[in-house]
Parts: structure tokens; sequence; C-alpha cells
């Protein structure tokens, strides 16, 4: 064994080989590219040596993978085995049998999983996809920046002060940007943080009726706020950046604070990083998301029995045993934010700084529909027809921050676009 301590390997695989060997001899299997899942192709080697199932990776930027397969799982296309989504297609798909109920073995310990999690990823109590990672978004800054700056970033802190913040530490002629968030348009892209900053003026998608919503005061006073504090304190051209890319410019140590994932402070390679919770305008909902990255195999898979067997292992606590061990990752890279026995180990806490704040941050999102938003969802509405409305928006909110549209026309464009859905799809 060289890449793995032995006893970590053998609890890894316990429960991919607990179950009788199915015929299937390989699997093909699409991920988001975000790092997790790129340390997760390295790890699995050892699982490939163990069971002999060849794994076939299709590694794709996460709008691609969202367009890729969802057609392809919409039509049963079969191009894969595995395939990741996340909480707002997981019941929704579930519900409409595109994906198979998971069929896990009693030592996967379900009850493990956070129940924020668990719950998002299921349909009528049953587990359609199991989560490779959790998250949330907080605030991920430079205290380095700031303390020389005389300024203060505080748990839910008031967006006057956090963009006063970013004022301060702002330093182009140095190459250090105020704040780095996503412009890079599509509706886990942009309109994740935005919808955020929308929900904490007040804002929501939809009425009770579901007519969208986006030409209200709040959502005017938000997106304006967001196009003016990326605008003027974030890096010139960040209506082309997403996750990866603001990580990459972070640790080149280009931006002085960043609210995204909080899966992202695994891979910050900056010293003095602080954490705080998500900004808020004054409204307790939505002031930050809440989302995983899961496995579930789509429906009438041939390979199912390997295809569960691989996730049962990639998800399992032993996984999370193993990457720990990893001579290239160790603890503080391991996939956070989905189980609970992961936060009560103290190798955890003791390597990654950002435990606390993390879990702190999935505990107080808020996801269930209530009298100002009413639907599920924090980032998004779990409904069919969002991922339509949402990337129709997100283009609209992009030209805004690039100065091709003011705010007012590109809200008046979102939403004449999804009225123009909403009212397609049957709701009015």
């Amino acid at each position: 064994m060289t890449l793995f301590r032995k006893s970590a390997l053998a609890l890894a695989l316990s429960v991919a080989v607990a179950a009788p060997a199915s015929a299937a001899d390989e699997l093909t299997i699409a991920i988001v590219n975000n790092g997790h899942m790129i340390n997760m192709q390295k790890v699995a080697e050892e699982y490939t040596a163990e069971t002999g199932v060849k794994l076939n990776w299709v590694s794709l930027e996460e709008g691609v993978l969202r367009e890729q397969v969802t057609s392809d799982t919409a039509t049963g296309g079969g191009q894969y085995d595995i395939i990741n989504i996340g909480m707002q297609e997981a019941p929704i798909w579930g519900a409409a049998g595109w994906i198979e109920p998971l069929q896990l073995s009693e030592a996967y310990d379900v009850d493990d999983l956070l129940p924020a999690m668990r719950n998002g990823l299921s349909y009528e109590g049953e587990l359609f996809a199991a989560p490779f990672y959790g998250e949330s978004s907080m605030v991920m800054y430079r205290k380095d920046l700031t303390d020389a700056a005389g300024v203060e970033i505080k748990d839910s802190d008031s967006w006057d002060n956090v963009k006063a913040a970013a004022a301060a530490i702002h330093d182009p002629d140095n190459g250090v940007f105020g704040v780095c968030l996503r412009g890079k348009p599509g509706w886990g892209d942009n309109m994740a943080f935005v919808t955020t900053v929308a929900n904490s003026f007040g804002a929501a998608w939809f009425d009770a009726d579901f007519k969208p919503q986006l030409e209200s005061a709040e959502w005017k006073a938000a997106v304006e706020f967001y196009v003016d504090l990326l605008g003027t304190y974030g890096p010139p051209g960040s209506e082309g950046n997403s996750f990866n890319e603001i990580l990459a410019l972070y640790n080149e140590g280009k931006c002085g604070l960043w609210i995204d994932a909080t899966i992202a402070a695994s891979f910050l390679e900056v010293e003095g990083v602080a954490y705080a919770q998500s900004p808020n305008a004054g409204n307790p909902v939505g002031a930050n998301w809440l989302w995983a990255w899961a496995m579930a195999v789509p429906a009438g898979s041939p390979n199912l029995e390997a295809s569960m067997q691989f996730i049962e292992w990639a998800t399992s606590k032993e996984y999370i045993q193993a990457v720990a061990a990893h001579e290239d990752f160790g603890w503080s890279k391991v996939p956070t934010g989905t189980r609970a026995s992961t936060y009560e180990s103290a190798e955890f806490q003791a390597a990654a700084p950002f435990a606390a704040a993390e879990m702190a941050a999935i505990d107080s999102a808020a996801p269930e529909a209530t009298d100002l938003k009413p639907y599920v969802g924090v980032q998004f509405a779990a409904i069919p027809e969002f991922p339509e409305v949402g990337s129709a928006v997100a283009q609209e909110i992009a030209a805004a921050l690039s100065g091709a549209k003011s705010v007012d026309e590109a809200l008046a464009a979102g939403q004449a676009a999804a009225d123009s859905i909403m009212r397609e799809a049957g709701y009015y």
C-alpha cells in the first residue's frame, strides 16, 4: 500500500466489499471539478485496486455539469452510472423517478449524516442522493489586512460594514482587491450569492402564487448593492469569475475578503485567514446558503449494484478517515459538511480552524418556506422551473455587473423572462 496507511484503507473499503461483488467492471462518474472531487480520483485508485472496478471520471465545470447531467438523466441517455447533483435536483428528480432511491447498508450509518444534508437530499423521507460534501456560505477574510486597516468584520455583520471593510483594504495598485465575489452567470454561480444578498434585503424570487418578484424594491436594493460593491472593490472581469477562479485569486493574495461556500476554507493557502458568519441587511432568513454536492444513480442504470456500492464507499465515515490518512491530504482536506462524526473528531478540529464557523453556518441556514419566501430553498427555489428561471436572470445580472445594462434594465428583463417561463409552466 503506497497511498494509504493500511488500516485506513481497510476501513474505507470494508463498506464497498461488504456486499457481494456485482458484475460491473467499469463505472462512468460525472463530477464537478472542485477540489474534493478531484482529490477523490486519487483516493479511489485503491478502490479500483481492491475491487477491480475501473472508474472513468468525467470532470466538468459546474454549469456545464448541470446542463449535461440534466439532459442525459431526463432523457434516459445512460451516459453516466453515477452523477453529481445537489439539493435543488435530488428531491425533484427523486419524485419524478429520474434517479434511484439509495440502497445503503446498516454499516453506512445514515443517522450520522447532518440533518440539513439528509433532509435536503430526500423526497418523502427517502434518500435519493448521498452527500459527498456539504456547505453553507461565510466570510473568509485576510485578518492581516483588516488589522492593518483598523477595521473589523463581525459575525452577521451589516452589508454596509462589510463594504466599508472592503474599501479600507482595497489596494489595487499593489494587487489586492477589497472583495472577490461570484459574477459568472448561472443559477448556481452568480445567482447563488446574489440570492443570499436579496434574501437578506427581504426579497424573494416568487410570491405565494409563484409570480416572479424581481422588480421589487428589495431586489433592486440588493442588486444595486452587489453591483456597486463588486464593481468598485472587486477585480476586473468579475463577471467571468466563479468558485475556482476566485479560489485561485485568493491563494495568489489578490482578495481581501471572499463570501462563498464554506468548503473553500479547506483549500485556502494564504496565512492568517479568519472567518465570520455571512453579512445581513437585517432579515435573518437566507443570510447564508445551504448546498451539498451529492452522488446519485440515474434510473434504470444497468450497473445499479456496483454504483450503489461505490456511492456508499465514497460518502462513508471510513472514506473520510482514508482521506485523513492519505499522505497527500490529511485531516484539513477531508470532505466536510456531511457527517456529525467529522466535527466530533479532535484531529479534524485541530487541523481545521474553520470547523466551528462552517458548522455554525450550516446550522443557521434556513431552507424552509416562510411567509417571506414561500418555497423551499435558500439560494434556489425547489421547483423544476428554477434552473431555467435562475439561468435567465443570471445573464441579466452579469450584464448589469459588466455595465452592459443598468440594474433596472437587467431586473426588468429578468422579470419578463421569469414571468414567461412560469406562465408557460402553468403556475398562473
